[in-house]
């Protein structure tokens, strides 16, 4: 199995955590939703796995480029 991080493609708040830590996930699946200019913008599983550990809390702030969680590949 083999680790990635998944970065922030935007600058914006945190809104929404969708998954838990260790859940089983399909490419594409929703992992956070992110807030920015009143637009929601989801970050996606890049391919099957599951989220590790997430780096980033609701209500966070995050920039373009950021580590936002720690992914693990089926």
């Amino acid at each position: 199995m083999t680790t990635q991080t998944i970065r922030s493609e935007i600058t914006g708040t945190v809104w929404k955590v969708v998954v838990q830590e260790g859940g089983a996930l399909e490419a594409d699946d929703t992992i956070m939703i992110l807030e920015s200019m009143k637009m929601e913008i989801p970050v996606v599983a890049p391919e099957a796995g599951r989220v590790v550990r997430f780096l980033v809390a609701e209500g966070a702030a995050v920039r373009e480029g950021q580590e936002v969680a720690v992914f693990e590949e089926e």
